[in-house]
């Protein structure tokens, strides 16, 4: 693999590798599906990379890995840093889809995606948090961010970032890892293809993942102080979580959700 990236690709501070696990980058490609994988050593987000290669005309299906992250990006704004080798799988796949309509579900789409490829590696089914977040055991596992670049009014390309704990990070008393023992490389074997997959679907939700979206719901029947204060009652197809307020019932298409149990706790 050419170590050298394209001059409009190339990111401050960051450092590419040749294999990820041992696996050189054009082996692991063709193992989990994709035209190709970009490793770095070291860089400040995956996401970065993927959009830096996207606009360098990278094809859809590109994977970006990474060893470690210096400014992981969150939801509204946060940054994080990842932890040493091995602690995590922290990857952003691009893509090239052209609805919109499926745009404005695709982090709840990718989420349940993700939750069917994770199931095989921890101890009991996969919960989902709306709008971004997996759950093992009432502890969060994972997250996804997804990222859109418009031309005009279409989408020239969207970053599907994910970050799974390997191991769970010690400043995090809500967090969780894998199985012992689990290789980073079988979990993106089974976890690129559903995103993939994912990625490629039309429309709105369909009956089936609101009823799937329902199943692994960590917060339905819950009470919440965000974003708004009442008890949480699910999904619709667009996407909007569903709360029972006191006097209304409202669907909310943006914030973060905090359970009343979390925020009492001080999580």
């Amino acid at each position: 693999m050419d170590n050298h990236e394209p001059r409009s690709a190339a990111l401050a501070g960051a450092v590419r590798a040749d294999a990820y696990d041992g696996i050189a980058a054009d082996a692991l490609a063709e193992r989990i599906g994709a035209p190709a994988v970009v490793v770095y050593d070291e860089i400040s987000s995956t996401l970065d990379a993927a959009h830096r290669l996207a606009g360098d005309g990278a094809p859809s299906g590109t994977v970006v890995l990474a060893e470690r992250q210096t400014a992981g990006r969150g939801r509204n704004g946060r940054s994080w840093t990842s932890a040493g080798s091995g602690s995590g799988i922290w990857l952003t796949l691009l893509e090239r889809p052209s609805d919109r309509a499926a745009l404005d579900v695709l982090s709840l789409r990718v989420g349940l995606a993700a939750a069917r490829a994770v199931d095989a590696f921890v101890p009991e089914p996969v919960r989902l948090k709306w709008p971004n977040d997996l759950y093992v055991d009432g502890r969060k596992l994972a997250g996804v961010l997804v990222e859109a670049r418009w031309r005009e009014e279409r989408p020239e390309w969207v970053a599907i970032g994910v970050g799974v704990n390997v191991i769970p990070p010690a400043d995090q008393p809500r967090a969780t890892g894998l199985d012992y023992g689990v290789r980073r490389v079988d979990v993106l074997e089974a976890l690129i293809p559903e995103l993939r997959a994912a990625a490629l679907c039309t429309g709105i939700l369909s009956a089936d993942e609101v009823e799937e979206f329902a199943a692994r719901d960590l917060a339905r029947g819950k009470a919440c102080v965000e974003p708004a204060r009442g008890t949480v009652r699910g999904i619709t197809p667009a996407g909007e979580l569903v709360v029972e307020l006191a006097d209304a019932v409202v669907h909310l298409r943006s914030g973060s959700l905090v359970l009343e149990e979390w925020d009492a706790a001080g999580f």
